[in-house]
């Protein structure tokens, strides 16, 4: 399942009323295991065409969360389904860089519907 995503993937996750995206930033190894980088987008969907239209037309998505670091486990508990590939800008990749440079960023065991507040 996970192991064939990109940097750069969309991520399409269901919720009660529609549908959200990710953006796969990265995935690190550690002692620990993987560590999935992703951020979140503020823009939810009724349906999984209009995502995907979204996506394909380059329509501005506004990101609500712009890095989550996160455990196999917190990652795998929501399901996703890639929507596609887009090379990341370097604006996309600043959190990460900056969670890097810390040295001591936290990685979440919660799954992203937790991070974000939604069910």
């Amino acid at each position: 399942m996970s192991q064939d995503y990109r940097a750069g993937d969309f991520l399409i996750f269901q919720i009660e009323a529609g549908y959200g995206l990710l953006r796969l930033l990265s995935v690190d190894e550690s002692d620990e295991g993987k560590i999935w980088h992703v951020a979140a987008y503020e823009d939810l969907f009724l349906d999984v065409e209009i995502a995907d239209s979204a996506i394909s037309s380059g329509q501005d998505l506004k990101i609500g969360k712009p890095h989550l670091a996160l455990t196999t486990r917190a990652f795998e508990a929501t399901q996703t389904a890639r929507m596609g590939n887009r090379a990341l800008e370097e604006s996309e990749l600043e959190p990460l860089k900056e969670w890097h440079a810390s040295g001591d960023g936290e990685v979440s065991d919660l799954s992203v519907r937790l991070l974000l507040g939604l069910r």
